[in-house]
């Protein structure tokens, strides 16, 4: 048994039983694969994939018991050449931070460059996707931070430490009629609303503030970045609801920003992290830097321990 053949294992699973996705993830070939999951079968005596010809159609039930187990080895596995670089150099390597076009555009760049200025020597890569896909990227391991809004807090793989508090604002022309008047549900439903896709940045939060006023929004476009849709309330196609923090008014020329906090509440955006991972010191600077409150020698112990359940290592970890 080795790392390669569990590797595959791993990587068929997250690929749902496709061996040919999974083969391109590993840069391998089909045969490569199935040739190492055979030798693995046969060292254990088991089988560990249900088949029919040359397809995998899921678990058997060893597999299903071997699964969870596998996924500490590969943590593990990876803690262990993280912890012989931390001894090997303090001041180099690479992080990933996964996150979303709106926290990376709007929200990081302070954090990155005082990262950046304490760090010259650290690759920092900025690995941009949804939610859901920030969540994936932190459970196998190809990013070690995750920023978002939705989604992180409901792993209970990931530690999710609260980060920050927003609320959205609408975002009209220069002479739009909403501007006349207090902004509340009644005015802001007669107009055709661009906004973000379902399951990014408090779209739920949105759809409810309309449905408690008995309310439906009228969403005529939606995207998964605040620039596209400013780009097209530009264009006049309609009235934008977006994070508050995503409106600058000297780029955001022509537009006027209207809060809209009253109407959908206040969302909260997590940092999350790979429970019992071994991270680098830096990786816990750079949270530091993100927000005062996260310190770094508690931040540690609650992301390391095996233990970890979230709540109260959460608190600690906020606590200077």
């Amino acid at each position: 048994m080795n790392l390669s053949q569990l590797r595959t294992v791993r990587e068929v699973v997250q690929h749902d039983f496709n061996l040919t996705s999974a083969a391109t993830a590993l840069h391998t070939s089909q045969s490569g694969l199935s040739k190492q999951i055979r030798e693995l079968e046969d060292e254990l005596g088991v089988l560990i994939f249900v088949r029919r010809g040359k397809r995998f159609l899921g678990l058997t039930e060893a597999g299903e018991a071997m699964v969870p187990m596998l996924e500490r080895l590969m943590v593990e596995a990876g803690n262990i050449a993280r912890i012989a670089q931390e001894f090997r150099d303090t001041t180099r390597g690479q992080l990933t931070i996964a996150t979303t076009h709106t926290q990376a555009r709007y929200v990081l760049p302070d954090a990155v460059m005082a990262f950046r200025r304490e760090f010259p020597l650290v690759q920092l890569a900025l690995q941009q996707g949804s939610p859901e896909q920030v969540a994936g990227w932190l459970l196998r391991g190809e990013a070690q931070i995750g920023i978002a809004t939705e989604s992180l807090a409901q792993h209970d793989e990931l530690l999710a430490v609260p980060y920050y508090q927003w609320h959205h604002a609408a975002v009209v022309p220069l002479d739009h009629p909403l501007l006349q008047q207090a902004l509340d549900i009644e005015r802001l439903a007669r107009w055709p609303l661009i906004t973000y896709h379902l399951g990014f940045t408090g779209r739920r939060r949105i759809e409810e503030g309309f449905l408690r006023h008995g309310k439906r929004p009228n969403i005529v476009m939606s995207a998964l970045d605040s620039d596209v849709i400013k780009t097209y309330v530009a264009c006049g196609l309609g009235v934008g609801v977006i994070a508050a923090m995503a409106f600058d008014p000297l780029r955001d020329l022509g537009l006027r920003k209207i809060d809209a906090g009253h109407l959908f509440g206040v969302n909260t955006t997590v940092m999350a992290f790979r429970k019992g991972q071994f991270l680098q010191g830096y990786a816990y600077r750079f949270a530091e830097y993100c927000s005062a409150e996260l310190k770094a020698d508690r931040l540690r112990v609650a992301v390391e321990s095996p233990s970890t359940a979230g709540g109260d290592d959460v608190g600690r970890a906020k606590r200077g």
